[in-house]
């Protein structure tokens, strides 16, 4: 959301010139849909146990948008510290705005807004740079953020709102440390992104280490999770179901065992490893079918590419009670709207209209300050 792969040719920052990657945009596509149904299908079935779309979905479709995200701001090769600030404004803006509708759902666009404007440092630095700050903020902040969280107010709702400007402190923390997708510990998600989008995409070697790499290391550490968490369980310092455990953001500041869980959404190590790993074996294997696929893949990539507008119509109509009352065909609902909206407008027009505005925006101030970074 917010970052896109533009159409046509590629430019990445040390001036080579690439084609446009399909699969980065159906990539983030399928994290839409991954939104979708973590917000609209039952995350518990009549048995009481965990829904298989919530196992699927939940913690990583929003992580894969983050590390997309990284990947698409290393891909244009056309950015400006002005232009991310401006992007972080009305990003930020509209995230504060359907927050405050009344959707009940955790919207996501004010901590993306915020991931701007700490990427605007980031983008600087080499890939190996970039990969070590992903090793060390997905390690480190973690860390921090359970000693400091000790002493900061709980999270106060599902979403930031307008109105939490007024408390700018409050609202800087929040998004942050304390709330849902903590800007913070998510730096781990862009740095791992931004040194991706410097690789070769189009490369079948590179697409293979992807998918096969991310695969061990989601695979791996929730191995990990699973032996820590059944150690210290058996000790009551933690839940038996921790590493299952919905905690939202961030783990209760109790216990440094709580590192050790590898839940949704709970922004451990272990968490954030664990994602990481998911969004690059889905991006791999999407850029290992590219080729296969040919323009079946299209209409999925026009989805992907224009995910700020969808998402954004997913939570008005959502707010506005739109659709069947059957969940699974509110989902269906959803998910067909957004292929035929998405497929009519990039039919036509190169970006989303949101995507057009926040783009036209981005460019004016990138002109404007005169440097690219």
């Amino acid at each position: 959301m917010g970052g896109e792969v533009y159409q046509g040719t590629l430019v990445n920052r040390g001036g080579t010139s690439r084609r446009r990657v399909a699969a980065v945009d159906a990539a983030r596509a399928l994290a839409l849909v991954g939104m979708f149904a973590v917000h609209l299908l039952p995350g518990i079935d009549p048995d009481g146990s965990v829904s298989a779309s919530d196992v699927i979905f939940r913690g990583r479709s929003s992580a894969a948008f983050a590390v997309l995200a990284g990947v698409a701001l290393s891909l244009t090769g056309r950015t400006s510290a002005a232009g991310l600030a401006v992007r972080c404004v009305l990003i930020g803006l509209l995230g504060l705005v359907l927050g405050s509708v009344d959707s009940g759902l955790a919207i996501i666009l004010a901590y993306y807004a915020v991931l701007f404007a700490l990427a605007i440092p980031l983008v600087r630095l080499s890939t190996r740079a970039l990969a070590a700050a992903a090793v060390m903020v997905a390690i480190g902040v973690p860390v921090l953020s359970h000693v400091v969280r000790a002493g900061l107010p709980a999270k106060r709702g599902p979403s930031p709102v307008l109105a939490d400007l007024g408390e700018s402190a409050t609202l800087l923390t929040e998004l942050l440390l304390t709330g849902y997708y903590p800007a913070l510990a998510w730096v781990a998600y862009l740095s791992a992104g931004l040194a991706v989008g410097r690789l070769d995409l189009h490369c079948r070697r590179v697409a293979a280490w992807l998918c096969g790499g991310g695969a061990a290391l989601a695979v791996g550490t929730l191995v990990v999770s699973g032996v820590l968490v059944d150690l210290r369980a058996a000790r009551a310092a933690l839940p038996p179901d921790a590493a299952d455990l919905i905690v939202s953001g961030t783990t209760p500041p109790t216990t440094w065992w709580w590192l050790a869980t590898a839940g949704p959404h709970s922004s451990t190590p272990l968490d954030l490893a664990h994602t990481i790993g998911t969004a690059l074996a889905v991006l791999g294997l999407l850029l290992l079918l590219e080729p296969l696929l040919g323009r079946v893949l299209t209409p999925i990539a026009w989805v992907g590419s224009m995910t700020l507008t969808l998402y954004t119509l997913h939570v008005l109509a959502v707010a506005d009670g739109v659709g069947p009352q059957d969940p699974a065909e509110l989902f269906a609902v959803h998910v067909v709207v957004a292929l035929l909206v998405g497929t009519a407008i990039r039919a036509n027009v190169a970006r989303g209209p949101l995507e057009h505005l926040v783009s036209v925006a981005a460019n004016a101030a990138t002109r404007v300050s005169g440097r690219r970074l």
